[in-house]
């Protein structure tokens, strides 16, 4: 069987590790087998935060969205069940905009759904 020499290889699998530790402190961006797990770190934790990033902004837009309908007398849930009934389908994201940035234009949309029974 004839001798493979793996130079290339590991030079190529080295270097690609240490491109994407490019960034990171001390020897965690120099030395191989630290930016190795470095890097593995950071692409689960990437990974993971990807899914809760939807998580996290979901909450932010129902807190805003509880904060500008308790100025108008109403609780949030009974404010999303109103809107489901009277068939206004505006998401929460957009919810949360207009009620921070446009209180008037919420202030209707509120109006509208507390007159649903």
């Amino acid at each position: 069987m004839t001798r493979v020499k793996r130079g290339n290889v590991a030079r190529k699998r080295r270097k690609k590790i240490l491109k994407l530790a490019k960034g990171f402190r001390g020897s965690h961006s120099t030395l191989f087998r630290t930016a190795n797990q470095q890097v593995m770190k950071a692409l689960r934790s990437a990974y993971r935060d990807r899914k809760k990033k939807k998580r996290d902004f979901r909450r932010l837009w129902i807190t805003r969205i509880n904060a500008a309908v308790r100025l108008h007398g109403m609780s949030y849930s009974k404010f999303v069940g109103n809107l489901k009934k009277a068939e206004i389908e505006i998401n929460r994201k957009m919810l949360a905009q207009i009620a921070v940035l446009d209180p008037a234009g919420f202030a209707k949309i509120a109006e509208m759904a507390s007159q649903v029974k």
